[in-house]
């Protein structure tokens, strides 16, 4: 009799944390000008995904199309971990297709994160290239400087942290007088960027926990970060803001026990990148 209830519970669990996959968050964050004298300046929206993982998304391609269609995009940002099997690779086609559909104005920007790594050599080239192939600029440890309507835009994308592959000198090289964007997908990186400037970054990685019961303990060996519980969010560190997506997908079991998928729309004002300050 014991054993029945305790594998219908663990059932029951496991079901109940499989729908909450289904619940996705959509949050919308805006950087506001602390000078009153810049009120009127036009943001740019920034779509931004993290951790998709495919092997465990419970959101097809047409259901994130539906739910992102009716906002204007200029950009989208996607901070990594997109799969770790080579299998899985093709059925991120169909999400890329959404991504070119939607027709943000400066296009799609990605940055890696360690699930994909674990692909190495060909399986890693090969989704490189089909990212690509879709439009999606992939930056490793570089800067894409995008003269726009508003203002200088520097999109930096710093290589993934966590299996030691992010260089700082190199993602800054190339860096002009203008917003500095940047796209990371382990947030521990912040830690380390004291002479480096940006006006935000966005980020991934700890999904929020995906499974915090009671809490996320099994977080504790991923960084400083969690240590200072800055795991999902809006986050400020050396007085620069950084964000922390939940992600779109999970990884292990796919269930979310206290954490819920994410979809994130961020307004940035590239133009008064000197004086922000965010609020959600």
């Amino acid at each position: 009799m014991i054993t029945f209830l305790v594998t219908g519970l663990i059932f029951y669990g496991y079901k109940k944390g499989n729908r909450n996959t289904k619940d996705i968050s959509i949050q919308y964050l805006e950087a506001v000008s602390t000078n009153p004298s810049n009120s009127n300046t036009t943001n740019l929206s920034v779509l931004h995904l993290s951790d998709l993982h495919l092997e465990n998304i419970s959101i097809s391609p047409d259901e994130l199309y539906d739910k992102v269609k009716d906002q204007h995009i200029d950009l989208i940002a996607l901070t990594g971990d997109f799969l770790d099997r080579k299998r899985t690779i093709p059925k991120l086609t169909e999400y890329l297709e959404v991504f070119q559909k939607l027709e943000p104005t400066y296009g799609t920007f990605a940055v890696f994160g360690n699930h994909d790594y674990v692909l190495r050599k060909e399986p890693f080239q090969q989704l490189e290239n089909l990212l690509q192939e879709y439009g999606c600029q992939t930056l490793r440890n570089e800067t894409i400087t995008i003269n726009t309507k508003e203002g200088i835009l520097n999109i930096i994308g710093i290589d993934d942290f966590s299996t030691k592959r992010s260089d700082l000198v190199e993602s800054y090289k190339n860096v002009v007088d203008g917003y500095k964007l940047v796209l990371t997908h382990d947030p521990n990186i912040v830690m380390h960027m004291k002479d480096y400037h940006f006006d935000y970054l966005l980020s991934g990685h700890f999904h929020g926990g995906q499974i915090c019961w009671p809490k996320p303990y099994h977080l504790v060996k991923m960084g400083k970060l969690v240590r200072l519980n800055m795991v999902k969010g809006l986050h400020y560190f050396d007085g620069k803001p950084f964000y922390i997506s939940e992600g779109l997908g999970q990884t292990g079991l796919n269930i979310r026990v206290g954490s819920r998928p994410e979809i994130t729309f961020h307004q940035v004002s590239v133009s008064n990148a000197q004086s922000l300050e965010l609020t959600s």
